[in-house]
């Protein structure tokens, strides 16, 4: 009889049996706006400006003005001549005068006649009648006429140029004898006038901040011309409409100017100071991950890595505002990229 015996033999282990998961760092998400100082460039206008150009064509007589001239409202600029104009009047205001007294002897007649009227048979109906139509078509054409002297007297007052409000005389291209022409249409102003103890402090928007910012707001800025020099002021406007080229909306802020220190045309440095969107979310800015996929974040939600796409908004140290699917309760990758694997 044989007996066969077979010997135990050691286990084999497998190396990928135990796999490393890698440890990553987490941060909280934040729900809170973020403020942040926002540097945009900008410029200075006249709070109003006017190109003034001739109405009626004729010879300067005489400019009381030139540049820098410091006018007020309703003061005379300059007058022009134009001696048929002043003809034109006259002639339209004898047509009128003579015309008023034809009617004035048309409508004598008429009374008399309707006077006489009242006596059978004096006066037969139908002569009544003509009076009356030919006293009406005269006070038609009487009407006529004064409007058109009226119209005349309008076109010489244009020979008086007055300015149409407070400001500075900024620009000026005409001399006492030169002609001017209402028909020209690519010929210069005869004067600018600008308002410069008033200004408007113009600056662009990006889109992803208008909701953050409100007329009232407070901003500053610096120029050039007077460095260091911090001026505040406080958005007085806004555009409400976004150029669909820049993905900007204008906003205005006023700018007191008396002392005339600054003047129309000045680039500014803005400085915004944006108080962020309650409806953010704050992150470190390691946390977003910029791809050619968008923006997006890596939520770690019961022990797995979920892809959340956002937006971001201000940024401020090493924070950043995101907005999309987050809560409270959330924790992100705080060191992310798109390298990192599980994320779905």
């Amino acid at each position: 009889m044989f007996t066969s015996c077979q010997s135990a033999k050691p286990e084999k282990h497998n190396e990928n049996d135990s796999v490393i998961k890698p440890v990553y760092k987490l941060a909280a998400v934040r729900q809170k706006g973020l403020s942040s100082v926002i540097k945009l460039p900008g410029q200075l206008a006249a709070y109003q400006e006017v190109s003034i150009f001739p109405k009626v064509n004729g010879y300067v007589k005489d400019v009381k003005v030139d540049i820098g001239s410091h006018v007020k409202k309703g003061q005379l600029l300059m007058t022009l001549e134009a001696p048929e104009l002043e003809q034109s009047t006259m002639q339209a205001k004898e047509k009128y005068a003579r015309t008023k007294a034809d009617l004035s002897i048309d409508r004598e007649h008429y009374n008399r006649l309707l006077e006489a009227s009242q006596t059978p048979g004096a006066v037969s109906p139908l002569d009544l009648s003509f009076v009356k139509s030919k006293m009406e078509s005269d006070s038609a054409v009487s009407n006529a006429a004064k409007s058109n002297w009226q119209m005349q007297e309008t076109m010489q007052a244009y020979l008086i140029v007055t300015a149409p409000f407070d400001g500075i005389i900024t620009d000026r291209n005409i001399h006492p004898g030169a002609l001017v022409s209402a028909e020209s249409k690519d010929s210069k102003p005869m004067l600018e006038l600008k308002e410069v103890s008033h200004l408007r402090l113009q600056v662009d928007i990006p889109e992803n901040l208008l909701g953050t910012m409100k007329v009232g707001d407070t901003l500053s800025f610096l120029t050039s011309a007077f460095p260091g020099k911090k001026i505040m002021a406080h958005i007085s406007r806004k555009s409400t409409n976004v150029n669909e080229q820049f993905r900007s909306e204008r906003i205005e802020a006023d700018v007191n100017n008396e002392n005339e220190f600054l003047t129309p045309g000045m680039y500014a440095d803005i400085v915004i100071y944006s108080k962020g969107n309650e409806s953010g979310f704050t992150i470190p800015k390691t946390s977003l991950v910029v791809s050619t996929e968008g923006k997006y974040v890596l939520a770690v939600r019961s022990g797995r890595i979920q892809k959340v796409d956002v937006t971001s908004g201000n940024q401020s140290g090493n924070l950043v505002e995101v907005f999309g699917n987050l809560n409270n309760s959330d924790s992100v990758i705080e060191n992310a990229n798109d390298e990192i694997k599980g994320a779905k």
